[in-house]
């Protein structure tokens, strides 16, 4: 199981890094937005599983990782720091590094096996943000990111991008938090 997810991380990053997203899309926010998630909802939590070492030294409280996240995602989709992603190629890995760590972060405090209700708490907190978030991306009425990239406006391209979002995080920490309850549900009603 652990060389599987190591494997998969490889063929992910590869997808995040090299394909040409981009021309997949033919639109730059979508493919940057696909990034995003496969940075902080996909790759962490199978790096995590296929390296437990390594997770065991990063783990931070549940609820320290995810409010850290929280600040960071944010962060990032403000105007002035999405520019410095968009334009620069050191404002992109400063980005892109970020979210891999606090994804690296969340996913190492919330599924270790002690605490699986916290962790299950801090995902769904994660669930939550990610939620609003990509909802206030899809449902804004203007292009937030174009004039600030010096883009022609592209809508349709926004909101596929926070499609990608709600359509991959939500569930993920979603459901990710829900096995957690159950397992804690599970122990609870069958002690050893």
């Amino acid at each position: 199981m652990r060389r599987a997810a190591l494997i998969a991380v490889l063929g992910l990053a590869a997808i995040a890094w090299a394909a040409p997203l981009e021309v997949w899309f033919a639109a730059a926010f979508p493919a940057h937005m696909l990034r995003h998630m496969l940075l902080v909802a996909v790759i962490p939590p199978l790096l995590v599983l296929g390296a437990p070492r390594l997770a065991d030294r990063l783990a931070l409280p549940p609820m320290i990782a995810a409010a850290i996240e929280f600040v960071v995602v944010w962060a990032w989709h403000l105007p002035g720091a999405y520019v410095l992603a968009f334009l620069g190629q050191v404002g992109f890995a400063a980005e892109q590094l970020s979210f891999l760590a606090v994804g690296i972060l969340v996913w190492a405090g919330c599924l270790r096996a002690d605490q699986p209700l916290i962790g299950a708490g801090g995902l769904l907190l994660t669930s939550m943000h990610m939620t609003l978030l990509g909802a206030l991306i899809v449902l804004s009425p203007r292009d937030l990111y174009a004039e600030i990239c010096g883009l022609a406006p592209d809508l349709s391209a926004q909101q596929l991008g926070g499609l990608l979002m709600l359509g991959i995080g939500t569930p993920v920490y979603l459901v990710a938090g829900l096995v957690l309850t159950a397992r804690t549900l599970g122990t609870a009603e069958n002690p050893t």
